[in-house]
């Protein structure tokens, strides 16, 4: 179980905290206390306050640590064969993408070694990715299918996914993104493979239990917003919810697709524009930025923060993890580049990975906010001021992390 079985109960009083119950540094319960029970949040208030018949109870000093919502990383590609590290090299050197794929790089690379791939071989090398995340407080994350692009090969990914949240005891989401890139089998033939996403994959994933969402790429590289809309249909009418990636390269009004179709988010949104913004604070689409793949790309157009502000668009930030364009390991490095690279403000990163987070994946009712009756997922920061979790990088200052109610110290996080 990976440290999981052995990792003692969170159960009993936690005291001398100082607590940010929504992750906002404006809203502060200090000298507070939370009651933990069967792995759930019994009560959390001032500790002067609590009920007196919780005295009996096992004590955990938390010795003046600021407390979070277990933070949650809400889109990352983290099951996939194999890494790119070659074709970095091959940039840095000159190589141009024609290169790369001419030399079997690209998408297609990770496609092949993924296919090639065990079950057991896709665990351990996610479960190496997974670790750092979950020492940096990641209570809960998103994995997305899309290296696959095969029935039985998108099935392993997402298969994985799942064992990767039961081993670790960590919350996983499984998104199926089976339109994320053409197979090289379907050359040529990018209406009849959606087709085959549409009729055939997703509804075998979904009816085996692995599917708790659906994604498309939507670019000119990617999939056309008519064959991305038969998409958002078939989940539809599967009872599956969508997002998407939109407007990373281009805008071709993906955001505003999406939001018709109520999409939990629309996620990159360098090129978006207003009218896609205001129609997705009217569908309560999440916008979830992603610096991580902005800088590994060089990228010099920032998405439009002042208008996702204007028009009060939740805003998301996670990690993107995957291996072409974003493999990072560290949410709080991404929270750092939102601040220094897009200009968010503190409160604004520290909600993005935690209660915006939590929204972008639909599970704003279960994470994100730490209140009575939720999962204990919290975490215990050796910092003197909230803001120091968007001012470092290259350092991890949690000092316990609370995962569905098992207690990870800084030695054995994970």
């Amino acid at each position: 179980m990976h440290g999981r079985s052995a990792s003692p109960s969170a159960d009993g009083v936690w005291h001398n905290l100082h607590v940010l119950p929504d992750a906002d540094p404006d809203h502060v319960m200090r000298d507070a206390a939370l009651v933990v029970e069967d792995g759930r949040i019994l009560w959390i208030g001032a500790h002067a306050a609590l009920p007196a018949h919780y005295a009996a109870l096992p004590c955990h000093d938390g010795a003046g640590a600021w407390v979070t919502p277990g933070l949650i990383d809400c889109h990352t590609h983290l099951v996939y064969g194999g890494q790119r590290a070659d074709e970095f090299a091959m940039r840095l050197a000159g190589a141009n993408y024609e290169d790369i794929a001419r030399a079997g790089g690209g998408i297609a690379s990770t496609v092949r070694l993924t296919r090639a791939a065990s079950e057991q071989e896709l665990f351990d090398t996610a479960a190496a990715r997974l670790r750092p995340l979950l020492a940096e407080g990641v209570t809960t994350i998103e994995i997305k299918s899309g290296y696959g692009l095969s029935l039985e090969a998108e099935r392993r990914q997402l298969r994985v996914a799942r064992q990767l949240g039961q081993a670790f005891g960590v919350t996983v989401s499984t998104t199926f993104l089976g339109a994320h890139a053409l197979p090289p089998e379907y050359a040529g033939r990018a209406d009849e493979y959606i087709d085959l996403v549409c009729d055939t994959m997703m509804p075998a994933l979904a009816e085996e239990g692995l599917v708790d969402a659906v994604d498309a790429f939507c670019e000119t590289i990617g999939f056309s917003p008519a064959q991305t809309e038969r998409v958002f249909r078939a989940a539809q009418a599967l009872g599956l919810p969508v997002k998407l990636h939109a407007e990373q390269l281009s805008n071709l009004q993906g955001a505003a697709l999406a939001a018709r179709y109520a999409a939990l988010s629309a996620d990159h949104l360098e090129h978006l524009d207003e009218s896609s913004v205001v129609a997705m604070a009217a569908a309560g689409t999440v916008a979830v930025l992603l610096p991580g793949a902005f800088y590994f790309l060089r990228d010099t157009k920032v998405p439009p923060i002042d208008l996702l502000r204007r028009h009060g668009v939740p805003m998301a930030v996670s990690t993107d993890h995957n291996p072409g364009t974003s493999p990072t390991t560290s949410l709080l490095l991404m929270m750092n580049m939102a601040c220094t690279l897009f200009r968010l403000t503190v409160p604004e990163v520290l909600a993005g990975v935690t209660r915006h987070a939590a929204t972008a994946l639909g599970l704003s009712d279960r994470a994100g906010r730490l209140e009575a009756g939720r999962a204990a997922d919290f975490v215990l920061w050796d910092v003197a001021s909230p803001a120091e979790l968007a001012y470092w990088f290259g350092r991890n200052p949690a000092a316990c992390v609370v995962r569905q109610g098992r207690i990870f110290p800084r030695e054995t996080h994970v």
